[in-house]
């Protein structure tokens, strides 16, 4: 094991989760993750002796439900961590595991440059920078976003709670994202256009002047302009139907560590200064849409209105 990943892990185990000798720890990875599934193993085990090592294939969409033995240890163990090459976040088995009071954070496609990366951070200034955002946008009822690529966005909040993804997994049911740094909101309802001109898969970071457009109307997205990801949504359509269009997030970057875009969603959405917006599944992050996918776009120096308010976003 390189000792670059034991530090990264050893940071995620003992700063960002706290774990403690008498606690037991499940870390679930897959085939492509195996380096770094047995560095926070390793890390894991170095606190206690209570700690297992699960391993699967990789799924071929972000969503996709882990096996049941996985979604049982998960739930069983007092802290889970999850580096896999297709989310977990947004699975009912994560959401069981921390409605169980497990604590864990994911870490989705996440590869061993980004894992050295992320993870060498100031997650003290990264709390600090969620805090000042949701201060400014916590209470607002419709925000908008606009950005020079073209974005032009309207969202109605309702009742959906903003979220914020700290890095700092400590109680019981808690739970975040590994590298960290936003705040996030499932709105109620979306209206207008935005223009991903940063990172989204499945094309990882897009060439300069690349633009992908997305047409919004009453919280579904009604036009795709990027063939790769239509057809993606398409397929997930013809599983769960209307669900798949779904405008899932709205996220704000808080991490001033992350300075440029590096091709990985799980990092680059965390950017200080940018913002996501992603298409699907939400039922984790406090919306009521189940779709087997959870796109995200990263859009690059956006303007961000809190119920008409210009709001001061962390900077790189």
């Amino acid at each position: 094991m390189a000792a670059d990943l034991s530090d990264a892990a050893t940071t995620a185990v003992e700063q960002c989760l706290n774990v403690a000798p008498d606690e037991s720890v499940a870390v679930v990875t897959d085939d492509e993750r195996e380096p770094i599934g047995e560095a926070l193993y390793a890390a894991a085990s170095a606190v206690t002796d209570d700690a297992t090592l699960l391993r699967y294939p990789p799924t071929e969409q972000h969503g996709t439900e882990p096996p049941a033995p996985v979604a049982a240890a998960m739930a069983e163990a007092d802290a889970f961590l999850a580096p896999t090459t297709k989310s977990l976040s947004h699975t009912r088995a994560r959401g069981a595991a921390c409605d169980a009071g497990a604590r864990g954070a994911t870490l989705p496609g996440i590869t061993e440059d980004v894992f050295m990366t992320g993870l060498d951070a100031d997650y003290a200034a990264i709390e600090a920078a969620c805090d000042d955002v949701l201060g400014q946008i916590g209470d607002a009822s419709e925000v908008r976003v606009t950005a020079p690529a073209g974005t032009d966005i309207t969202f109605e909040v309702g009742d959906r709670e903003w979220l914020a993804d700290t890095g700092m997994v400590r109680d019981p049911g808690d739970f975040s994202n590994l590298p960290a740094g936003e705040v996030f909101v499932a709105p109620a309802s979306a209206t207008g256009t935005f223009v991903v001109d940063g990172t989204m898969m499945p094309h990882g970071l897009l060439d300069d002047g690349r633009e992908l457009a997305f047409e919004v109307e009453d919280g579904f997205v009604t036009e795709i302009a990027d063939d790769a990801i239509r057809a993606d949504v398409e397929a997930a359509a013809d599983e769960v139907g209307d669900a798949a269009y779904n405008l899932a997030e709205l996220g704000i970057g808080t991490n001033g560590g992350v300075a440029e875009l590096v091709g990985s969603v799980l990092l680059d959405e965390k950017a200080g200064g940018t913002v996501h917006i992603a298409i699907g599944d939400n039922v984790g992050i406090g919306g009521e849409t189940d779709a087997p996918l959870h796109l995200d776009g990263i859009i690059r120096d956006p303007t961000v209105y809190a119920d008409g308010d210009e709001i001061d976003l962390p900077s790189a």
